[in-house]
Protein backbone atom coordinates (compact mmCIF):
# COMPACT_ATOMS: atom_id res chain seq x y z
CA UNK A 1 0.00 0.00 0.00
CA UNK A 2 1.31 3.50 -1.39
CA UNK A 3 1.24 6.47 1.15
CA UNK A 4 2.30 10.06 0.95
CA UNK A 5 4.64 11.69 3.21
CA UNK A 6 6.72 14.43 3.70
CA UNK A 7 10.62 13.86 2.46
CA UNK A 8 11.93 14.75 6.21
CA UNK A 9 9.82 11.91 7.60
CA UNK A 10 11.43 9.20 5.32
CA UNK A 11 14.37 6.63 7.00
CA UNK A 12 17.52 6.14 5.34
CA UNK A 13 17.60 3.94 2.56
CA UNK A 14 13.93 4.73 2.04
CA UNK A 15 13.03 4.99 -1.32
CA UNK A 16 9.69 7.00 -2.87
CA UNK A 17 8.61 9.30 -5.84
CA UNK A 18 8.27 13.06 -5.60
CA UNK A 19 4.80 13.46 -6.00
CA UNK A 20 4.35 16.78 -4.87
CA UNK A 21 6.20 20.12 -4.24
CA UNK A 22 4.47 22.71 -1.87
CA UNK A 23 7.25 25.49 -1.33
CA UNK A 24 6.61 29.03 -3.36
CA UNK A 25 9.08 31.13 -4.47
CA UNK A 26 12.71 31.67 -4.59
CA UNK A 27 12.60 28.05 -2.24
CA UNK A 28 10.23 26.24 -4.93
CA UNK A 29 12.32 27.44 -7.79
CA UNK A 30 15.40 26.32 -5.88
CA UNK A 31 14.44 23.05 -5.06
CA UNK A 32 13.16 22.19 -8.39
CA UNK A 33 16.09 23.29 -10.41
CA UNK A 34 18.07 20.80 -8.56
CA UNK A 35 15.82 17.82 -10.31
CA UNK A 36 13.62 17.54 -7.31
CA UNK A 37 10.45 17.60 -9.71
CA UNK A 38 7.47 15.06 -9.29
CA UNK A 39 7.72 12.05 -10.62
CA UNK A 40 11.99 11.67 -9.85
CA UNK A 41 12.73 8.66 -7.59
CA UNK A 42 14.79 9.17 -4.61
CA UNK A 43 16.43 7.40 -1.92
CA UNK A 44 17.91 8.94 1.48
CA UNK A 45 21.01 8.13 1.93
CA UNK A 46 21.63 9.54 5.26
CA UNK A 47 21.51 12.18 7.99
CA UNK A 48 24.16 14.43 9.91
CA UNK A 49 23.98 13.51 13.67
CA UNK A 50 21.72 16.24 14.77
CA UNK A 51 19.69 14.69 11.90
CA UNK A 52 19.79 17.63 9.76
CA UNK A 53 20.82 18.05 6.81
CA UNK A 54 19.53 14.49 4.98
CA UNK A 55 21.67 13.00 2.39
CA UNK A 56 19.24 12.44 -0.39
CA UNK A 57 20.11 10.05 -4.05
CA UNK A 58 18.39 11.79 -7.20
CA UNK A 59 19.36 10.05 -10.24
CA UNK A 60 22.81 9.93 -9.99
CA UNK A 61 24.62 12.11 -7.64
CA UNK A 62 23.96 12.97 -3.61
CA UNK A 63 22.41 16.22 -2.55
CA UNK A 64 21.88 17.48 0.95
CA UNK A 65 18.42 19.58 2.00
CA UNK A 66 17.88 21.14 4.98
CA UNK A 67 15.21 19.98 7.00
CA UNK A 68 13.08 23.18 6.14
CA UNK A 69 13.33 22.43 2.74
CA UNK A 70 12.27 18.62 2.75
CA UNK A 71 9.02 19.53 4.56
CA UNK A 72 8.00 21.00 1.11
CA UNK A 73 8.49 17.99 -0.53
CA UNK A 74 5.93 15.19 -0.81
CA UNK A 75 7.11 11.74 -1.81
CA UNK A 76 5.00 8.77 -2.17
CA UNK A 77 6.71 5.69 -0.28
CA UNK A 78 5.71 1.90 0.15
CA UNK A 79 3.92 1.68 3.43
CA UNK A 80 2.92 -1.21 5.81
CA UNK A 81 -0.44 -2.94 4.58
CA UNK A 82 -2.92 -3.07 7.02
Amino acid sequence: MKRVIRMREMSDDQKGVIKKISAAGDMGRRVREMGLVPGTLIQIQGRAPLKDPVAVKIRDFILTLRNNEADHILVEVDGPDL
